[in-house]
């Protein structure tokens, strides 16, 4: 999937700010993504990546380190399964709906909106597998904001 190129309709509740506020989040998620790959399977790459990274280098506080280079103490790559490209429509959508959404907490009666809206913005990747990545980034924004 080419990165600059959406394939499906953003659900009507997303505008400009929620495309602003991604542009600036999205690389911090990817290397968070990268980090919780490597800490759960043999893929992904160790990026010395914590939660307070993310919150930082979403915030603007902390540098960003480029592509797959770790966060100050290196450690060796470990290879890599699903792409970012495969989950960024997935963590852009989560994030944007923290925005949309705010405080109110993760649910059953939540997930049942978010899961229609992703439903039915066309992107032909079923729900249950990106609902952990809509979930991933949500829980991120919201230690964002603490």
């Amino acid at each position: 999937m080419d990165q600059n190129k959406q394939a499906y309709r953003d659900p009507p509740w997303w505008n400009d700010n929620h495309s602003s506020g991604w542009e600036r989040t999205k690389e911090a998620l990817r290397r968070d993504w990268e980090q919780t790959k490597a800490d759960v399977s043999d893929g992904g790459h160790e990026l010395n990546q914590q939660v307070s990274d993310t919150v930082k280098q979403s915030a603007g506080k902390e540098a960003i380190p480029r592509g797959n280079a770790p966060n100050p103490t290196q450690r060796d790559d470990v290879g890599q399964r699903d792409s970012w490209d495969d989950y960024a429509p997935a963590l852009r959508y989560g994030y944007g709906a923290r925005q949309h959404y705010g405080s109110v907490a993760w649910s059953s009666e939540l997930e049942g909106k978010l899961r229609n809206d992703w439903e039915s913005s066309g992107n032909g990747t079923a729900w249950e597998r990106v609902k952990a990545a809509v979930r991933h980034a949500w829980e991120s924004v919201a230690h964002s904001k603490h």
